[in-house]
């Protein structure tokens, strides 16, 4: 019985001599390791030399020394199986340099060249004794007929340039000054002939044959196509009535709505092409014009013009058309990266840079304009560096899984 006390006595002092070592030598042990950073719980690109929260306030993991001795891992760097790199298919391309160039495209649709519009009136009061051209859409060349007028103002004056001529040639023999105000007499009739607009032509066969005509010939001022009539024959006219409109469609506009945030690219004089619905497969080409100084608030948009030829007048106004608009980036020889590449939550954009076999870095970048499938590099990034351009998202939620783990395992 003594024996069995002692044996228990001794037992039961051996396992309290075990239950106070052990302690303490995980004590010395915990002190022997040393603390280097705290890293971001999510698996962000953020160390803090003293413990923090995140934003959604989780405690950022303490990262140890004989946690990274000897690897030559970057702090914040994600280790994939090869294997498993292989199933996600992820594909790296080197950063490098070139050009930017940035398409836009836009909607708008075909106008008539407002430079090359001509609208059709009449300066005294007439009637229409015979319409020539009768009809809208119809194609006309500078001199061609359109109606013959009679105007009794028309007529009178001819009558008084007549009778201006006749006497300065009855007047011959007379006095300086008696045949200087005949002459004054007949250019003050020619004067307001010509006010009137009546043709030289005309004018010369009325000098040449001195007979008065009854109806005066309007002929066209321009070549065009008749957009609006408002002529009858038969009518009565009024001074300032417009009785045709005509546009000249040799040359059109097509004025396009591009979105404010694409307005910085832009320059006038700039190339564009043109497509439109109702001629497939056929490109135009022609330039930007003028870039309207006014902002459409409802729709965001600011119109552009571009000028096209059209001799063969298939452009007609009213058609849609989608424009491209290719605008170069300032300057030459950016550096870039695929579009593919960024990881852009709003705040902050980052890539996945390689860093060895199945190794990736996730690094925080600055950058600036896109354009081609490629978006510049401004800072946080070396020329010929590799970053993932494709499973980057699987590897980026890998690796917040695997810290979110760590995080709730510590």
């Amino acid at each position: 019985m003594t024996v069995f006390i002692r044996i228990i006595h001794g037992l039961l002092c051996l396992l309290l001599t075990i239950g106070l070592t052990l302690p303490v030598q995980a004590a010395g042990q915990e002190k022997e390791r040393k603390l280097l950073y705290y890293r971001n719980p999510m698996g962000q690109p953020d160390t803090s030399p003293t413990p923090k929260k995140d934003s959604m306030g989780m405690d950022y993991i303490p990262v140890y020394e004989d946690e990274v001795a000897g690897s030559g891992e970057a702090p914040n760097a994600v280790r994939i199986n090869l294997d498993k790199v292989q199933k996600l298919g992820v594909k790296t391309e080197p950063a490098s340099r070139r050009t930017l160039s940035r398409s836009i495209r836009a909607v708008g649709t075909v106008n008539v060249d407002e430079r090359r519009l001509h609208v059709i009136t009449l300066k005294y009061e007439g009637w229409i004794e015979k319409l020539h051209a009768n009809a809208t859409g119809l194609k006309i060349t500078r001199g061609q007929p359109l109606m013959e007028v009679y105007a009794p103002a028309l007529t009178q004056a001819q009558g008084e340039y007549l009778a201006a001529l006749r006497a300065g040639t009855a007047l011959r023999e007379a006095d300086p000054e008696t045949r200087r105000t005949a002459e004054d007499l007949a250019e003050s009739a020619l004067n307001r002939l010509r006010n009137w607009d009546l043709a030289e032509g005309q004018i010369k066969r009325l000098r040449d044959q001195q007979t008065a005509t009854r109806t005066v010939t309007v002929a066209a001022p321009v070549s065009g196509v008749i957009l609006e009539k408002s002529a009858i024959q038969g009518m009565r006219f009024m001074p300032g009535e417009m009785l045709y409109r005509i546009a000249d469609l040799s040359t059109v506009w097509v004025v396009a709505d591009v979105f404010e945030q694409d307005m910085g690219v832009l320059k006038e004089g700039q190339s564009a092409e043109v497509t439109l619905n109702a001629m497939p497969g056929r490109i135009f080409t022609g330039k930007v014009s003028f870039i309207y100084p006014t902002l459409n608030a409802e729709t965001r948009t600011v119109k552009v013009r571009v000028e096209l030829p059209n001799p063969e007048g298939a452009l007609r106004p009213a058609l849609y058309a989608t424009v491209l608009l290719v605008a170069p980036t300032d300057g030459g020889n950016l550096l870039t990266v695929p579009d593919s590449a960024l990881l852009d939550s709003g705040s902050r954009q980052v890539v996945l840079v390689e860093r060895g076999e199945g190794l990736y870095e996730p690094r925080a970048v600055r950058v600036g304009g896109k354009g081609g499938g490629f978006v510049e590099i401004l800072a946080g990034l070396a020329d010929g560096e590799k970053v993932v351009i494709r499973a980057n998202f699987l590897i980026d939620a890998e690796a917040n899984l695997r810290a979110a783990l760590g995080h709730f395992s510590h």
